[in-house]
């Protein structure tokens, strides 16, 4: 087996994770998170992106909407941005 055959099996993800691409817009009337037409979601929140609150409200939103505890959830890239992604471990 070669080198490169070990590093693309080893970036694969595990199947009971999930890698989400959301655009999270911050102090907005209404909390909700629905899904674009390119299968990104778009997660309105509430919560002023100051001090990571807004990211702590969308990591508890998405534990409540996809039944997971809040450990199990991580903004992989996008901390400090709109965009992020973010890995759901079940």
């Amino acid at each position: 087996m070669m080198d490169s055959d070990l590093l693309r099996r080893s970036d694969r993800q595990p199947a009971d994770m999930k890698i989400l691409t959301i655009r999270v817009k911050p102090h907005s009337k209404h909390q909700d998170i629905q899904t674009a037409a390119d299968g990104s979601l778009v997660v309105r929140l509430k919560s002023q992106p100051i001090d990571g609150k807004a990211n702590a409200k969308l990591i508890k939103l998405l534990s409540n909407q996809y039944g997971v505890p809040a450990s199990r959830i991580a903004i992989k890239t996008g901390d400090s941005s709109r965009l992020k992604r973010v890995e759901i471990d079940d």
